[in-house]
């Protein structure tokens, strides 16, 4: 099993806090007593119908057809067992020898509506859970001064493997090194013994309140996720409470921080950020940093490690100019170092998320050559004023058709297409930004669940001509997913354009949302196909040159997804290449290498991903505190002497500390937030421009769209001459 099986698992729903809505304040949790027992949950008549006709659409929709059978029922029992449970922290070896009984039997209760089994496991989660959190109760705070952090020992980070343990008494050991590590890490924090104890006892009591307050809607949740994520990861179940959150999702207001987060473990995780949303323009937070805490404006951080992410969502959202403060757990920190990001809350506008267009220059020898780039966010597109039929809705193809235009205007020698980070959109928006490329011809392929295959678009929906013919490139990255996928691999396929960058995300599935009598299914019902016949599902495409990438491709992606419906092939549609760009891929790679090994830029993000990569084999944590405090310094030098190797190269002031780097952006945040007036903003946006260093991933992608370019026009002579001296 892979790492990532508990990110889709233990969480409740994947929420977004792109949205303001109105929720009450979370209401005052009783507390509950170190030791008492955990009151079973039992299902009710409603979950029965509800489980029944979840199966019934699961089994007759579901893209994958399955048997209901035993070989599905142990699928499901090893996907229950690690949503529960995935570091094996809370059973015995003898809860899951008794478990086991149930393992093909899971098929059965479905059948019958019989959920005996499931709610006895999650009872039994509950109670073990109330025993940890109790125990750690009790080490609070004597037992706890006693520790020794100048012992040589370690705790392991990576459970999920780990045998399970024999009794409670190996657990408490285990549950002991956690304690330690979280008082080991507040002290590096610089916070005192005493402050400490009570922070984690405060966090330990909430944590116990809320499992005393777990009801039965809170286990058929974690079942159904279980049943539904055995067909693939992207079908889930959502409980009443979770369809309103799912609901205000899909909204076309954004507002609010900008940011899509699920459970994993005890943690909050960011999934990923709406583009030009307040979270990805503070620019701290990123895809797989986890959230500790939450603060409103300039009140105390509140601990909400082991909250529901239902809670945590709550927590964030508020009202629009207000500042949220968020603690965060890096996703690059191997040490669980935390930092606190404030984000103020605001609208999302759309035309904030719409393309925008740049040119920049790419020196020639005696020459400078001027390349267009239209950065495209999100496939957009304004519903609702289409429906109404306005002339001049918005649409991501009517704003790239007028930007393109502009660029030809001024005389750009080609265009760069910037996909990195956008998450996809609209199908429609991805086959019209197609056609202003290409010149009619299908651009993807959706097969459904009953075999047959589509090829959109109709010819008779697709406009004869084409707004540009010149040359382009794709740049793309791991999390340029869905609907850029479809665009990027149309360009691939048909020889229209170079493909630059990252390896995409892998999405190539379609979900729709189906209503239950106790929440909604949301249900995976075709795939995804390339006019080549390949599936951009699982592998997503694969850039012609691939750039380095700092994404862990075992935490972001289709990939990482466990159940994750498998890459395949079907027949190609019925297109015709418009230019075989293999002939020149030799060379191209070629040119690039040589570039590249003396581009500081480049060395930088090889150092910075070589250094990651030796990060993230070490699975086992010191608790010795001096050795922890000289790993963390020997971390930041290691880090603060690559910044400052990369600074030296390009003749920038160098660096006494990181700190430093981060204190600066820190200044311009708080510059940007006090900024009111509109013109201000504008002259603070240019000013910021002007400081800004050059993407040296759009200057390179510049470059080999000019060596592109050059080899194009190359006699075939030259160019297999050019091919031979290739070493």
């Amino acid at each position: 099993m892979k790492k990532t099986r508990s990110i889709f698992l233990k969480t409740s729903a994947i929420f977004s806090l792109s949205l303001l809505a109105a929720f009450p304040a979370l209401a005052t949790i009783p507390t509950a007593e170190i030791d008492a027992p955990f009151e079973a949950r039992e299902y009710t008549q409603k979950q029965v119908t509800t489980s029944k006709q979840s199966l019934h659409q699961l089994l007759g929709r579901h893209y994958e057809k399955q048997r209901l059978n035993d070989e599905l029922s142990s699928k499901i029992y090893d996907l229950y067992i690690e949503s529960m449970d995935g570091s094996r922290s809370y059973f015995l070896e003898s809860d899951i020898a008794e478990f086991e009984q149930y393992r093909l039997k899971l098929d059965d209760g479905l059948i019958k509506g019989n959920l005996n089994a499931p709610f006895s496991m999650y009872n039994r989660l509950q109670q073990r859970v109330t025993e940890r959190l109790s125990f750690l109760l009790k080490q609070l705070p004597d037992a706890a001064k006693k520790y020794n952090f100048s012992k040589d020992e370690k705790l392991s980070l990576d459970r999920e493997n780990a045998a399970w343990s024999k009794d409670s008494k190996e657990l408490d050991n285990l549950w002991r090194k956690r304690l330690k590590n979280s008082i080991l890490n507040l002290r590096l924090a610089d916070k005192e013994d005493e402050a400490i104890y009570e922070l984690l006892a405060k966090r330990y009591q909430n944590q116990l309140n809320r499992t005393h307050l777990a009801n039965e809607d809170d286990g058929f949740q974690v079942y159904m996720n279980a049943v539904t994520h055995a067909f693939d990861p992207h079908t889930a179940y959502f409980s009443p409470r979770n369809t309103e959150n799912f609901n205000i999702n899909m909204s076309l207001s954004l507002q609010g921080i900008g940011a899509v987060l699920q459970t994993e473990d005890e943690h909050t995780k960011v999934v990923r950020l709406v583009p030009a949303g307040p979270a990805d323009k503070a620019g701290e937070l990123q895809p797989a940093d986890k959230i500790t805490g939450v603060g409103q404006g300039d009140e105390e951080i509140v601990d909400v490690i082991g909250w529901r992410l239902d809670e945590v969502v709550d927590l964030i959202r508020g009202a629009k100019g207000t500042t949220v403060r968020l603690e965060i757990i890096p996703s690059e920190s191997n040490d669980l170092k935390t930092k606190v990001v404030d984000i103020v809350r605001d609208e999302v506008k759309l035309e904030e998320q719409s393309a925008q267009k740049e040119v920049i220059e790419i020196p020639q020898g005696d020459k400078t050559l001027k390349i267009g780039v239209i950065d495209i966010p999100t496939f957009y597109i304004d519903f609702q004023g289409r429906q109404e039929g306005k002339k001049d809705f918005k649409s991501t193809t009517r704003d790239v058709e007028k930007l393109v235009n502009e660029l030809k205007q001024e005389n750009v020698e080609g265009i760069i297409i910037d996909l990195r980070n956008n998450g996809g959109g609209s199908l429609d928006e991805a086959l019209n930004l197609t056609d202003l490329f290409i010149d009619r011809g299908p651009v993807v392929q959706v097969r459904y669940s009953n075999g047959y295959v589509q090829v959109l678009p109709e010819h008779k929906n697709q406009q004869e001509g084409i707004v540009y013919d010149g040359p382009i490139a794709v740049l793309t990255n791991r999390l340029s997913a869905s609907a850029s996928e479809i665009f990027a691999g149309a360009i691939q396929d048909y020889g229209r354009g170079i493909i630059v960058g990252g390896q995409t995300f892998g999405k190539g599935t379609v979900q729709s949302v189906l209503p239950l009598e106790h929440g909604q299914l949301k249900l995976t019902q075709a795939k995804f196909y390339r006019v080549s016949g390949d599936s951009t599902q699982h592998q997503g495409v694969i850039p012609d040159i691939l750039f380095p990438s700092l994404f862990d491709k075992e935490k972001i992606g289709e990939s990482a997804l466990d159940e994750a419906l498998a890459w395949d092939t079907i027949r190609p549609a019925g297109y015709q290449s418009k230019r075989d760009f293999q002939q020149w891929l030799p060379v191209l790679r070629e040119k690039h290498q040589n570039r590249i090994e003396t581009n500081p830029d480049f060395i930088f993000l090889h150092e910075q991903k070589n250094l990651m990569t030796e990060l993230r084999k070490r699975t086992d944590i010191t608790l010795n505190e001096k050795q922890r405090k000289q790993e963390r310094e020997d971390n930041e030098t290691q880090r603060l002497t690559i910044e400052n190797q990369r600074r030296k190269a390009k003749g920038m002031e160098l660096l006494d500390s990181l700190k430093e780097e981060d204190d600066k952006k820190l200044a311009e945040n708080e510059k940007s937030k006090t900024t009111e007036k509109d013109a201000d903003k504008e002259t603070a946006e240019k000013d910021e421009d002007k400081d800004k260093e050059p993407d040296a991933l759009l200057i390179e992608t510049g470059n080999i769209l000019t060596d592109l370019m050059k080899l194009s026009l190359l006699p075939k002579a030259e160019l297999q001459q050019a091919q031979r001296q290739e070493p």
